[in-house]
Formats: structure tokens, sequence, C-alpha cells
């Protein structure tokens, strides 16, 4: 590939976009992991989870042991974005 092969102009164009666009989605992301909405949606989540493995016949320890992994699981994605 040459130089003149390279859309030096779209990757730019492309890149301000992203720029511009990112921090907003970072903002409304976080908004929505760590606002009262948030946390109602993520325990209803958790609620769910842990009832299907119920309902499936699951016994109760083990459920409990799955759903606690689950809630480690969705700290660490939203600890990714808070830091971000």
């Amino acid at each position: 590939m040459s130089d003149s092969d390279i859309p030096v102009k779209e990757i730019g164009e492309m890149l301000d976009m992203v720029s511009e666009k990112l921090p907003r989605l970072v903002k409304e992301l976080y908004h929505t992991l760590y606002s009262q909405e948030g946390a109602e949606q993520m325990s209803k989540a958790v609620g769910t989870f842990y009832k299907n493995l119920m309902d499936a016949g699951m016994d109760s320890q083990d459920a409990l042991r799955l759903t606690q992994e689950y809630m480690k699981t969705l700290k660490s994605l939203t600890s990714q974005f808070k830091d971000a």
C-alpha cells in the first residue's frame, strides 16, 4: 500500500467524530450505571438471574454462588467505565 492509497482525510474526519462523541457516550454510560435508575435495573437483572437459576432446579447454594459471580462480572465491567 502506498501513501497515496491511505485515506488520510477520511481517517482524520473519523477521528474527529470519535473524539467529539466518545466523551458524551462515556458520560451517559456512567450515568446509566451509577444512577438510581441504573441501580434499580441492575438489581432487577441480578434478581432475575438468581430466580431463573432457581426455577431451572439449581441448588440454592450453587445459584447463590453463580449469582455472586455474575455480580462480580457486572462490577468488573462497570469499574472499567468508571475509570474511563
